[in-house]
């Protein structure tokens, strides 16, 4: 299975790429890849699947673009 990962802001330099497609043998949550990616509990995050909103158990599907982004407050 193939995703592509696009990270913004300061997930970037913790993961050390912006934009990458991943390889996985078999079935992954969106949770699962963000352990995978290692930025997973360091802060929280908003997580896209397609452009959707994705909880952390929805399954990735080979193709899959999923982007990650820190939350943001302020006004």
């Amino acid at each position: 299975m193939k995703v592509t990962v696009k990270l913004i802001g300061p997930l970037i330099y913790e993961s050390g790429f912006s934009e990458k497609e991943l390889e996985f043998p078999g079935p992954m949550t969106a949770g699962e890849l963000s352990v995978h990616i290692k930025i997973e509990g360091k802060r929280p995050t908003i997580v896209t699947r397609n452009g959707v909103s994705a909880a952390p158990a929805d399954p990735l599907q080979d193709g899959d673009r999923v982007v990650i982004s820190p939350l943001y407050s302020g006004g």
